[in-house]
This record gives C-alpha cells, sequence and structure tokens, in this order.
C-alpha cells in the first residue's frame, strides 16, 4: 500500500508540475504577444515582408465590432505592422514594430514585465515602449527621445520623434531584440493609412480557443480571411511543449517501473511467506481457481486503498507546495524567471489512481497463477 500510494503521489506531483509549465507558458504567449485568435487578410503570413501593404484590413472598426458580439469574445485589438529603422541620433537599429491600442494592450499584456518605464496609454501621442534587447542594443532608457523611419510603398520615407515610456521583457529574447511598440494612430500618421494588419481576439477563457476558433472561421469563410490560434502562432511554444513533454514522459515510465517493481516484490514475497496456507486450502477441497480468485481479489483491494491514499497525499503536497510556489529559471529562448506550481487536473489525478490500481492488479497475476497451480504436498512442506 505504501509503495502504491507514494508512486501515485509522485505521478499527480510530477503531472501537475509539467501541467503548470504548459498552461503558465501558453499564458505568456497569449499575454505578451499573441492573443488568443489572430485574423488578417489571406496570405499575410506569407507575404507581410515582401508587400504588407498589399493585406490591410480596411474598415477593421466595423469587422471589429462583429467579433465582439460572438459568444466567449472578451476584447478585440487592432494591431499596425510595420517595419523600418530605429535611431538614437548616433546609430541605427533594424526594428519590427506595431501600432496598438494602448489601453487595450495594457489590459491584454500581463506577461510584459516593465524593467523601466511603463506601459503605453491613450495619452501618449508620441510615447514608444522598446523590447530590452532594442533598448541595450542603442542604448536606451525611459525618458530618451528616438526617431523611427520607414519607407512607404510609393518610395517614400517617413519619420517621426518618439520618447521612451518604457522598456519591456517578455518569454521571447528573439521578440525584445526587434520589437517596438507606439500607439496605433501614431503607427496610422507613419504610415499614412488608417487600416490595420491584425485584429486580435482575446476570449473570456483559454480552453475555449478551438470552439470560438470554429465558430469564427464559419462565420467569415469566404471573406479571404485567414485566422489563426495562437499555438500555431508561437513555433517557441509548440517546441518547449514537445522538449518538456518528452522529458517528464520519461519521469513518469521511470516513476511507473519503480511502482510495478515494488509491488510485485512485495506481492512474490508475501505469497512466499503464505504457501502452506494455500496448500491447506487445496488440501481440504478449494479450487485452484478459489485460490487464484483470492490472491487477486485481496491484492485488488490494496491497490484499491493504496491508491485512494496516493490521490490524498498527491493532491495534499500539490496544495501545499503550491502555496509556496517553486523558483524557476527561465524556459529555453527566454529571459524570465517564473514561480511554478503544481496544477491539479482531475483527469491526471484519476489517471494516476489507476495506474497505482492497475499496478497492483498486475503484479498478482503471475505470483497468483504459480500459487494455485503449486503441488499440495510440496505447498504443505514448504518452511518445514
Amino acid at each position: 500500500m505504501a509503495a502504491i500510494g507514494l508512486g501515485v503521489a509522485g505521478l499527480i506531483l510530477a503531472g501537475g508540475f509539467v501541467q503548470d509549465i504548459f498552461f503558465q507558458l501558453g499564458e505568456a504567449v497569449i499575454h505578451s504577444q499573441s492573443g488568443h485568435i489572430q485574423i488578417s487578410r489571406l496570405g499575410y503570413r506569407e507575404g507581410r515582408v515582401r508587400s504588407p501593404e498589399a493585406f490591410l484590413i480596411d474598415q477593421p472598426d466595423q469587422l471589429k465590432r462583429s467579433l465582439l458580439t460572438e459568444h466567449g469574445v472578451h476584447q478585440v485589438l487592432e494591431r499596425l505592422s510595420f517595419t523600418g529603422v530605429i535611431n538614437n541620433g548616433k546609430r541605427d537599429l533594424g526594428i519590427i514594430g506595431e501600432g496598438v491600442e494602448p489601453d487595450a494592450e495594457a489590459e491584454l499584456g500581463t506577461y510584459l514585465r516593465y524593467v523601466e518605464g511603463r506601459a503605453l496609454k491613450n495619452s501618449d501621442a508620441d510615447g514608444i515602449v522598446l523590447g530590452q534587447g532594442v533598448a541595450k542594443s542603442l542604448g536606451l532608457k525611459a525618458g530618451d527621445r528616438a526617431n523611427l523611419v520607414i519607407s512607404l510603398p510609393e518610395g517614400a520615407v517617413n519619420t517621426l520623434d518618439f520618447e521612451v515610456v518604457g522598456v519591456f521583457q517578455s518569454f521571447s529574447k528573439d521578440f525584445d531584440a526587434r520589437a517596438v511598440r507606439i500607439p496605433l494612430a501614431a503607427a496610422r500618421t507613419l504610415m499614412d493609412n488608417a487600416s490595420a494588419h491584425v485584429l486580435v481576439v482575446v476570449l473570456d477563457k483559454t480552453e475555449d480557443t478551438d470552439l470560438v476558433l470554429d465558430r469564427l472561421r464559419a462565420r467569415l469563410s469566404g471573406n479571404e480571411y485567414e485566422l489563426v490560434s495562437w499555438r500555431s502562432l508561437s513555433d517557441f511554444y509548440e517546441k518547449t511543449l514537445k522538449l518538456y513533454d518528452r522529458q517528464f514522459g520519461v519521469l513518469r515510465l521511470i516513476i511507473l517501473l519503480m511502482v510495478l517493481l515494488s509491488v510485485a516484490n512485495s506481492v512474490n514475497m508475501t505469497l512466499f511467506e503464505r504457501t502452506r496456507e494455500f496448500g491447506t486450502m487445496l488440501a481440504i477441497g478449494d479450487r485452484p481457481g478459489t485460490v487464484f480468485q483470492l490472491v487477486v481479489t485481496e491484492n485488488a483491494l490494496i491497490g484499491l486503498i493504496g491508491a485512494g491514499f496516493g490521490i490524498a497525499v498527491g493532491c495534499a503536497a500539490a496544495l501545499a507546495i503550491s502555496a509556496i510556489g517553486i523558483p524557476m529559471p527561465p524556459p529555453p529562448n527566454s529571459n524570465l524567471n517564473y514561480t511554478a506550481f503544481i496544477r491539479l487536473v482531475p483527469l491526471d489525478v484519476l489517471v494516476a489512481g489507476t495506474v497505482g490500481f492497475a499496478a497492483a492488479l498486475l503484479a498478482a497475476l503471475m505470483p497468483a497463477w504459480r500459487v494455485s497451480r503449486m503441488k499440495v504436498v510440496d505447498a504443505l512442506r514448504h518452511g518445514v
């Protein structure tokens, strides 16, 4: 029972730790960069580098109002993307910029950490926020001035002067090394248009992403829009997910093997010590099938009790650990530490308990069959 209980508790803790990593990493991607769903013109993902002006969404406010009526949609944000050069008065750096709705983006970007200054506000007509990598490359800090220079499709060059109001860190170093954000109104002035490249849809619940995505695709079918979920947008998330899933899959396998071996060893020792007892049962007329059934039933009950004990211990330990938190280093390609917890998922808890019960049951089958097939005289002489 102790072996089963500890094994089940170990599976619950390991599974809960992995689930929390996946959850926090996903929320970091959603609430620092992508939102839950992004809507753009068909072909924008492939053609935005060569000719972004060909994939503008005209009258984005109208589409935005329509999306807000969809059940489960909390917020819709407009973004206007651009590439250009930022200049600190001494040297230039190529950047990937976005014109954003400041207050709405501040509400969405809960996983952006501002190492200097603050987030953009609607009142910041000439404000700009920089990724930490951009700020370090140009030696810029909050309060400094910087110029943005972009080329228009017609061949003209536009430039605007901005005040740095904040420097942010996200979960992605690559993003921070090139990202800048300015108010949407300033981006439209800089690019001389009133359109948007992307509408970012924020949902009430992350788990509803696929359901809402399917409904929106059906609603916008035939309108030449491309709808993409946050999982498809983040190559970083998918690769990290695969990495951790494989690593902790091996850990779960090791725990499972330890439980099986421990239980099998305990069952064999117990049945070995009770060989004369089983011989006596066979001698007084009990059938071998009765002995087999007795041994399997005993171990099934022990497995059931042990699994219940393990679930109780695992859930209690998960709550205790989560109350304290586990300080974690940055994930791959990231520069932010975070605090991990043990996330209890009912299905994972049930699976861990089932594994513990199944381990006890399976470990008993071979020894029970062997004992039930022993010769009566050999069983009665055992230990004499």
